[in-house]
């Protein structure tokens, strides 16, 4: 959406969106970043393509500029986004978690309901319950 489409615009209103859920104190950029950030490796039917080597070749980019942020959660704005990363984390031996930003959001209006927590690092499992 960001890279192929809508540029940077739409990227800073994503980071608005996140900052005002986690608290800007909180959010950690990747570099690069905006327009020209790096793919994760997963979309345009790549996730479901069957060549797993591959995916996870292609994603390792993506997987190390993760990891440099030192982050403990990367939010993904979409699913293929999503699983690929959290492949990458699983395969890679990542530190970090992987949450939907729609997660980030129910969590932070206390809507997240208790089968929607899978992905949630221990500190914030039972939070909002």
């Amino acid at each position: 959406m960001v890279r192929k489409t809508l540029g940077d615009p739409i990227a800073e209103d994503l980071r608005f969106v996140v900052k005002t859920v986690v608290g800007e104190e909180n959010y950690i950029d990747m570099h690069p970043n905006r327009s020209n950030n790096f793919c994760c490796g997963g979309g345009g039917g790549f996730l479901q393509s069957g060549f797993p080597e591959a995916r996870r070749y292609y994603g390792r980019l993506k997987f190390e500029q993760v990891m440099e942020t030192g982050a403990d959660y990367c939010i993904t704005p979409c699913h293929n986004c999503h699983a690929q990363i959290h492949d990458l984390k699983e395969h890679y031996s990542g530190n970090f978690h992987t949450l939907h930003l729609w997660t980030v959001i129910c969590l932070a209006m206390g809507i997240l309901g208790e089968n929607e927590r899978t992905y949630l690092g221990p500190d914030l499992a039972e939070l909002g319950l």
